[in-house]
């Protein structure tokens, strides 16, 4: 089986080495050529273009920025529609509108091909060991096909539905860790203005109902005021703004979701959106005057 990998970012790069090390035959590409040459050290083999890598590939991976990035791959100018081979499956791992990926499928189903929507979290370091937690959507044939490989790449792996329900499972993921930092960051200020270490107040706090995996590792980067991206701010912010597209096409009140929104377009505006997400805490570091700090 021939596998394809296109966009070697942050996350593409080590989930498509993860592939090569799990023994797979992968051709990837990517719009810059020196982003290729570490996979093709690693065995891969480079492809100067998207149709060059369709034409050669039986499964082609996805992990690229925003909807439009992930349209322009399969429709647009020298693309994998232009290419591709009929019982092909495309697996979109990046995180995109639900709405779209339904519509993208529906294109693919036309020119009988299949289409995976499996988003993932876990953040970079997750992509490097493998641990990935992958959510996703399309008809479960496809997935079982597709499984193994999959399973080089993370341990958490779910079918959630049909086409769009991994997205929309990436959504929810976000909506509840973008809340997540904002709640931990109010938290430590609130500490910080009464006097109380705030890593003293994290250390009981893990211990309790409170406790979450975002606490343990976000929390921690909080006090060690480490803003170096494990998760770009400007990222999160293409995904809440997905989130509430989302929720304004169904009509829903997400007003949790709406208010991390917003520290996240102040964090971009003020040219930290290259920072981790959890720069957020510098925002109400500044709406109460309080700077976290741990004795």
């Amino acid at each position: 089986m021939n596998i394809g990998f296109i966009g070697l970012g942050i996350m593409g790069r080590p989930m498509s080495l993860n592939l090569l090390k799990a023994g797979h035959k992968v051709h990837v590409h990517a719009r810059r050529a020196e982003m290729m040459s570490a996979l093709s050290d690693a065995g891969a083999t480079a492809c100067a273009s998207i149709s060059e890598l369709a034409a050669q590939s039986d499964i082609i991976f996805i992990c690229v920025s925003d909807t439009k990035d992930v349209e322009q791959v399969i429709l647009g100018d020298n693309c994998i529609l232009s290419a591709i081979k009929k019982d092909s499956v495309v697996v979109d791992m990046s995180t995109i509108s639900p709405s779209a990926t339904r519509s993208l499928a529906k294109t693919l189903a036309a020119h009988q091909c299949h289409m995976l929507d499996a988003p993932v979290s876990g953040g970079e370091q997750g992509a490097i060991d493998g641990t990935l937690s992958i959510m996703v959507g399309g008809e479960e044939a496809i997935f079982n096909r597709v499984l193994p490989l999959f399973e080089a790449m993370g341990k958490n792996i779910v079918h959630i539905g049909s086409n769009g329900a991994g997205q929309v499972t990436k959504t929810c993921n976000q909506v509840v860790i973008g809340q997540a930092i904002a709640a931990i960051g109010e938290a430590f200020v609130l500490a910080s203005a009464s006097g109380v270490d705030p890593a003293k107040v994290r250390q009981a706090l893990l211990g309790g109902f409170a406790g979450s995996r975002a606490l343990e590792s976000h929390g921690q980067r909080m006090l060690d005021r480490n803003f170096k991206p494990g998760f770009k701010a400007h990222l999160h912010q293409k995904d809440m703004r997905i989130a509430m597209e989302t929720a304004h096409e169904l009509g829903l009140a997400l007003p949790g979701a709406a208010q991390v929104t917003q520290y996240l377009n102040a964090v971009v505006g003020q040219g930290k959106g290259e920072n981790d997400s959890i720069s957020i805490l510098e925002l109400q570091e500044q709406l109460s005057g309080i700077t976290v700090k741990s004795e």
